[in-house]
């Protein structure tokens, strides 16, 4: 246990955890607590508390693994086995030094508070944004993406570096990716198989390391295609590092992370952790390139455009082809150029502004350099903002012309824009984005314009996965970038696995913190989809209530159509809790069954908490005449409950399909005239709740059936 009245400096607890890992047989403890806490462990069908462990606070996080072997491999290995009890002893030393090393790393609490002149508490000082308050969450963050994202991104980043790579490194893309997925192979199929063998043997001769020892031989019996020996090692060497480096401070670069596989000698190689050669794969090969410096610039221009050409593919799968445009050039009087979009999404109207970045967080600011984290962020984040807004100003102007990349001339003359979000992308793990974002990012909103949504291309792939319209799409970042100062987490994944559970709300709250256990359900549910496990394909929440519904089929119907009156009224469906849709859903049944019966109008009316409201007509009125009714009810509906915003569909009574929609949005006003037309106005219902129920009237078995046959109720439906 860590005693805090024994505080020691970090340097020196780090000291005392690089000793240990130097013991004899200490990396069979690595082994174990790679086996124990990097491992899903479950029965024949994985369950959601099977993932929750890894959520669990007694786990080491990957980070302070890749420390323990980082440290372990400053000295020649050595793979003698301890005996149990010495074991035992490594286990618990290791893991108080890293508790130790954790709090050492938090600053004093008196560091939290400033004075002014005065001697009174200054309340404009934010210690969050100096460098000593940043290393911990910074080392402390988590993981910024998947194992299987790393390695199908790598594929797609180094496409256009082929021929370097087969000059310089003697195989290629093709052949790199290969020999990496039959070691990620081989080495699950170990972890599977050790316990068993372990349990056969005597107890002092327990370990799990063998699991992550791996040979050429067998790597060459998994490959999915022949590849020769030489040419298998000389991709497994690119990921070895050399045989001596430096590591004295944890914030130094630590050589295993880059090339995570040990050589134990010319044919037997250990790689203890998977993820880590999965994410070299995806960071090393630049630094490649770097070293190469007549191809330095090739490699930044790729790299560049990788970023740009993923975020551009992925929005296209939700938004379609035709309203996804790269390289946009907003041009002013004279041809001059004001602005440059690297992606712009139009949808109705709302408009995304995207920014993509390839800038990373160097050395010097993961030691705590206030300047170097300030400069890092400027470059990575705050100037691709200022980029965006500047941007979404100009879409604003009606006097420029915009142009893609391909020259071809984007109309948005008719386009009222409603929201403009600026988002901004990088293309590499920027650890603890989104709180430095909170702490530094200088940005400003309109009505119009939104704040900034800040990402990483890993979220924006899982983003794009699990809200795959328009609809999702846009009523995600429209609440996400609304909660921007009121929502902590150690992620962005977190919240959005909270908001596909439970939809993202927290208005009455002025701040909350959402724990990374949520995560277990999207973690479940990517897996299935990406990496070939049998479980959960859609958590059960935002994405699955719809299903099978007339709300259901409106909001792929809205998505359709693309006309801004009725995306209103789409995104107001989306904000509505089960209860609430399934009544909506009866009541359109209802109010279109009448009126197959009688050939009259028929209508129904809401009202809800936020100052909106919704007003349905069924009728098989002609379009001026059906409009003219519409408008006018919703305008007095409106009037009377002193709403900011009214919504109003018109719906055809046999299909229950929607003809047409419009949205009111206007401040509230006095009238003389409408509060005469308004005087005998019945109160809507107030939101839907357990105790609104509108109950069709009874019909006889002779009368007309309800459905539209035109038959008697007891010869159809009865």
């Amino acid at each position: 246990m860590f005693d805090r009245e024994s505080h020691r400096d970090e340097a020196e607890v780090f000291s005392d955890l690089e000793s240990l890992c130097h013991s004899n047989g200490y990396l069979h403890t690595i082994a174990y607590f790679c086996f124990r806490d990097n491992t899903v462990r479950c029965g024949e069908e994985i369950q959601k508390e099977d993932f929750l462990e890894q959520y669990s606070t007694d786990r080491l996080l990957r980070t302070e693994i890749s420390t323990l072997i980082g440290l372990a491999c400053t000295v020649k290995s050595n793979l003698e086995l301890p005996t149990p009890a010495k074991m035992q002893e490594y286990i618990d030393k290791t893991e108080s030094l890293l508790l130790e090393l954790h709090h050492s790393m938090v600053p004093d609490i008196s560091n939290l508070f400033k004075l002014d002149t005065n001697n009174q508490l200054d309340k404009s000082y934010n210690p969050f944004n100096k460098g000593t308050f940043l290393r911990e969450p910074i080392f402390y963050g988590g993981e910024s993406a998947y194992h299987f994202q790393y390695r199908d991104l790598s594929k797609l980043k180094y496409k256009n570096d082929e021929d370097w790579i087969i000059e310089n490194k003697g195989y290629s893309i093709n052949d790199l990716f290969v020999v990496i997925e039959s070691i990620s192979s081989l080495q699950l199929e170990k972890i599977n198989s050790i316990l068993p063998n372990v349990l056969q043997k005597n107890s002092d001769e327990w370990t799990v390391l063998d699991a992550y020892i791996f040979t050429i031989n067998e790597v060459e019996a998994k490959l999915s295609i022949p590849l020769s020996k030489p040419l298998i090692k000389k991709v497994i060497e690119s990921f070895v590092s050399i045989d001596s480096y430096e590591f004295k401070r944890l914030d130094d670069f630590n050589q295993k992370n880059a090339f995570p596989i040990i050589k134990i000698d010319d044919n037997k190689y250990l790689l203890f952790q998977n993820y880590s050669l999965l994410e070299a794969l995806y960071e090393s090969p630049f630094f490649w390139f770097w070293n190469d410096k007549s191809y330095r610039n090739t490699a930044m221009t790729n790299r560049g455009n990788f970023t740009e050409d993923f975020s551009v593919s992925r929005l296209k799968s939700v938004f379609g082809n035709n309203r996804v445009f790269q390289g946009v050039n907003i041009i002013g009087k004279k041809g001059v150029t004001s602005g440059e979009i690297d992606v712009l999404v139009l949808f109705a109207n709302r408009a995304i502004v995207l920014q993509a970045k390839s800038k990373k967080l160097t050395l010097e600011s993961r030691k705590g350099n206030d300047l170097s984290i300030k400069n890092d962020f400027k470059k990575a984040i705050q100037d691709s903002y200022d980029q965006a807004y500047l941007c979404s100003e100009l879409l604003l102007s009606k006097s420029y012309k915009l142009e893609d990349k391909y020259g071809q001339s984007i109309d948005i003359s008719n386009i009222e824009f409603q929201e403009i979000y600026p988002v901004c992308i990088v293309s590499d793990h920027y650890p603890a984005l989104s709180f430095q974002a909170k702490q530094f990012l200088k940005y400003k909103k309109t009505d119009i314009i939104k704040a900034p949504f800040i990402m990483d291309v890993f979220f924006l792939d899982v983003f794009a996965e699990m809200l795959n319209t328009p609809l999702y799409f846009l009523s995600y970042l429209n609440r996400r970038t609304n909660y921007s100062d009121s929502i902590m987490a150690t992620h962005e994944m977190t919240i959005l696995a909270y908001h596909l559970i439970h939809n993202l709300w927290v208005d009455g709250a002025d701040y909350i913190h959402i724990g990374n256990d949520f995560n277990t359900v999207l973690d479940m549910s990517m897996l299935t989809r990406r990496d070939g496990l049998d479980s959960i394909h859609t958590p059960k929440g935002i994405l699955t209530k719809y299903q099978g519904t007339t709300v259901g089929k409106y909001l792929s119907d809205i998505e359709r159509i693309n006309n801004p009156s009725t995306v209103d009224f789409g995104f107001l469906l989306l904000k509505i809790n089960e209860q609430s849709i399934q009544q909506v859903n009866e009541t359109i049944e209802l109010i279109c069954s009448k009126s197959l019966v009688d050939g009259k109008n028929h209508d129904f009316t809401i009202g809800f908490k936020n100052g909106e409201g919704l007003t349905i007509h069924c009728n098989y009125n002609d379009y001026n005449t059906a409009k003219e009714k519409l408008e006018d009810h919703a305008r007095k509906r409106k009037y009377y409950t002193k709403s900011k915003k009214w919504h109003a569909i018109c719906i055809e009574p046999s299909t229950k399909n929607i003809k047409f929609g419009m949205s009111l949005d206007f401040p509230w006003k006095y009238s003389k005239e409408m509060e005469q037309a308004t005087s005998r106005m019945v109160k809507p219902l107030s939101t839907f709740n357990s105790k609104t129920k509108i109950m069709p009237k009874k019909i006889g078995r002779n009368e007309q059936c309800p459905c539209g046959s035109r038959k008697k109720y007891k010869k159809c439906c009865l």
